[in-house]
């Protein structure tokens, strides 16, 4: 059961949000346009993050690209 403890293992890698446009969702609550996250798991589609919140949320991949 990796969703017990995804915040507490290492990050697969660091991306950085490039946009908040949400055509059904809104994530601008969660989400900073220019803050870097740490990826805790991906998915084909999805980019697992500790979101504004502090809790994890799973985002489309299409907000991030990866950090320099």
């Amino acid at each position: 059961m990796i969703h017990r403890d995804w915040t507490n293992r290492p990050s697969i890698k660091t991306v950085k949000c490039i946009h908040t446009n949400a055509a059904k969702y809104k994530v601008e609550n969660v989400l900073t346009p220019g803050k870097t996250y740490e990826v805790k798991n991906e998915s084909e589609d999805y980019l697992f993050v500790v979101d504004d919140s502090g809790k994890m949320g799973g985002f489309y991949k299409d907000y991030f690209e990866e950090a320099k």
